[in-house]
């Protein structure tokens, strides 16, 4: 493991921030378009807006390095928005 050796922990954290700045930047988690949209956008501007959305960016950015990693080591990683019931 590269640090992460308590991935339920780590995912919960990042889970959390990544729901704050979701609301903050008014992107919603469930529409894989937003998402790939904010992954896809790298944003430039000194705007505390834009600076929210890039903060939003990096987390995606870690979970996806975390889940590649729990992947990797036979580990299935959670949804990052469980599923309805």
């Amino acid at each position: 493991m590269s640090g992460f050796e308590h991935y339920d922990k780590e995912l919960a954290s990042l889970d959390h921030e990544i729901r704050h700045y979701a609301a903050v930047c008014r992107v919603d988690l469930a529409n894989k378009g937003e998402i790939e949209a904010c992954l896809l956008t790298h944003q430039n501007n000194s705007w505390a807006s834009d600076k929210a959305r890039e903060s939003l960016r990096g987390l995606l950015i870690l979970r996806i390095k975390l889940e590649t990693e729990m992947v990797s080591e036979g580990l299935a990683p959670p949804p990052l928005i469980p599923p309805l019931n």
